[in-house]
């Protein structure tokens, strides 16, 4: 049977496979990207943003393929963790946005639609690199188009563009010389390559049963994986670690920094009782509420705003029509309920019809609304506190209950937890920034593969956010050292900005793998200290390998020094390293603090003499 026509049912199903093999794989996935250090993430960073899009797709199905595409495109941009699930969600934007409006596409839209999905993930990445994820996604799309109007068949031609993108993944190596030393392909572009196998999978096994558009039933029967590596030990801890942190990313931010306590979603039918103005209305919202997002899409609009009214914006917003699909939560309950669950109690704050204003029809009267502002008005001050923003916030990416606290006293007013192991999503990014009653903020991501959905969020919110491109803990210290609260934006950019590029950045680790890199013979259990991103030590003892990286990052000795140590860092240990500093440079100014970093037994700051 050939499948000529793809629907949102069909699309729908696919991605669920898609989303099932990357499931399955992301061990796999995180193992290819342990080279040696031990933070693989890739896997489970695109497997948590696949699941972020699926989750929407699931609950807003649609049997256009324009609209599930637009669904699909929206939860993976929400969800998107780390560099590989931006790319991903960029890949899939794309795609949306070439097949919006299509209730079916054939062969030549689909492939075009890759490419499209393709030059907006390389629009995303400031400094694309060949090798990685963009390179798979690129040689399959333009395969896809080279081979369109060969065939009709879906199946076949998603056949031919699943096996260009494992063939160009297997080439990785040859791109990437980092890649070749360790013997692995590209983890991200082996995602893809799931996700894609997951495609194919489903339109062979539906044609099988004679409809393309039946429900997808798993039942993998084979599969050949183009790179094999063994799940190891420290990449399962790394994966038990994102599980159990996926909920709280939100665990260091107080209750009542929360200015804006209700989160409302819900889609406004428009019905021309009053003609419609985008700006009119986001302005209406911003009276006293934040995070506002408004998707209008033909009669419909869909609504999402943090407020402290809800009452006020159900108002607003039934000037332009019918109200349904209400989805409303307090953020402050279901903060409080994530800090203090309650034994065998519903979670505070997760009912999407908190008020009862959804009727069965979806669409609640006036008498309903005029319920809800009343039940707004009762759980609010009778005479509103007056309210001042501050002129600045900082919101700071940190990992350890130490450098939480260096970074709190330094000024930073929302922390999310966050590292190698567990990248925080646009999603809770957005959040942190949205929480924050501050005129312009200012993020630090504090790790290079947070970079991109930091960038991310910044395009997501509403108000003045300026990123700065810390990719360490100790980057962000200093950052936040040379920020100072009376200074213009552009001025306190700047000096962040300098003062990154006068510290270096060391780490001292564990490998989990014998391997060369950097022309340095590492085996799997030695300690190696890594100078920014180049390894430069490997010893027995982590004493050691601190000492050899102390040594190439004190050029002058006269320089200031800062010890975090972390998880695996002994006392003796600590207090030996900082006697040896005092002996072999006498003239270094030593700090060191309890950072309580995980993976990492120490992170070193070294502030450059002028």
């Amino acid at each position: 049977m050939t499948t000529r026509l793809l629907n949102g049912s069909d699309w729908t199903a696919m991605v669920l496979a898609g989303a099932e093999r990357l499931s399955q794989q992301a061990e796999l996935i995180n193992a290819l990207n342990v080279f040696p250090v031990p933070d693989g993430d890739t896997g489970t960073n695109m497997n948590l943003t696949m699941t972020a899009g699926v989750a929407e797709l699931k609950n807003k199905p649609s049997p256009d393929i324009g609209r599930a595409a637009e669904v699909l495109s929206k939860g993976l941009l929400m969800g998107a963790r780390g560099n590989s699930g931006v790319i991903l969600s960029q890949l899939f934007r794309g795609f949306a946005r070439a097949v919006a409006g299509q209730r079916e596409i054939t062969v030549p839209l689909f492939a075009a639609a890759l490419r499209q999905g393709v030059d907006t993930a390389y629009k995303a990445v400031v400094k694309p690199v060949e090798g990685t994820i963009l390179t798979v996604a690129r040689e399959a799309a333009k395969h896809g188009e080279s081979i369109a109007r060969r065939t009709e068949d879906i199946s076949e031609w998603m056949g031919e563009v699943h096996d260009k993108a494992a063939e160009t993944l297997a080439r990785t190596p040859d791109m990437l010389p980092v890649l070749k030393q360790v013997g692995v392909v590209d983890s991200g572009g082996q995602g893809l390559v799931c996700i894609y196998e997951g495609f194919v999978h489903y339109l062979r096994n539906a044609e099988r049963q004679g409809a393309a558009s039946a429900p997808y039933a798993g039942g993998w029967t084979t599969y050949a994986p183009v790179a094999s590596a063994s799940p190891s030990p420290v990449s399962a801890q790394v994966t038990a670690a994102a599980a159990a942190h996926a909920s709280s990313a939100q665990s260091r931010i107080a209750t009542e920094s929360i200015q804006f306590p209700y989160d409302m979603e819900f889609f406004i039918r428009l019905q021309g009782r009053a003609a419609f103005s985008e700006a009119s209305f986001r302005k209406a919202l911003e009276r006293d509420g934040d995070s506002i997002i408004l998707i209008a899409d033909g009669d419909i609009v869909k609504v999402h705003v943090h407020s402290r009214r809800p009452g006020d914006v159900l108002n607003a917003a039934v000037a332009y029509g019918e109200l349904t699909n209400f989805h409303i939560l307090n953020m402050r309950d279901q903060h409080r309920e994530l800090l203090h669950p309650a034994s065998g109690a519903e979670p505070a704050g997760e009912t999407s019809d908190p008020m009862g204003l959804e009727a069965a029809s979806g669409i609640p009267d006036m008498p309903e609304l005029r319920a809800a502002e009343a039940a707004s008005q009762a759980i609010e001050p009778a005479h509103p506190v007056a309210f001042e923003m501050a002129d600045y916030g900082v919101v700071a990416v940190s990992v350890g209950a130490g450098n939480d606290e260096l970074f709190r006293s330094l000024g930073v007013d929302a922390i999310i937890s966050g590292g190698q192991s567990m990248n925080p999503s646009t999603e809770d990014l957005v959040q942190a920034i949205s929480s924050l009653a501050a005129d312009h903020i200012f993020v630090l991501p504090n790790n290079s593969n947070i970079l991109m959905a930091a960038k991310q969020a910044q395009e997501l919110t509403d108000r003045p956010v300026t990123v700065v491109p810390t990719r360490s803990i100790p980057q962000g210290l200093a950052a936040m050292l040379a920020f100072q609260e009376e200074q213009p934006a552009s001025v306190n950019e700047d000096r962040m900005l300098r003062a990154i590029d006068r510290v270096l950045t060391g780490s001292i680790t564990r490998a989990v793998r014998d391997t060369v890199m950097d022309g340095i013979d590492i085996r799997g259990g030695e300690y190696i200290g890594i100078l920014d991103k180049q390894i430069v030590s490997s010893e027995t003892t982590v004493m050691a390998a601190a000492q050899r990286l102390l040594e190439r990052m004190l050029a002058s000795g006269d320089e200031t020094v800062m010890l975090l140590s972390g998880e695996g860092a002994e006392e003796g240990d600590t207090a030996g390293l900082v006697a040896w500093l005092g002996e072999a440079y006498p003239d270094a100014e030593v700090e060191r603090h309890e950072g309580g970093q995980n993976l990492y037994p120490y992170l070193i700051m070294v502030e450059k003499s002028d």
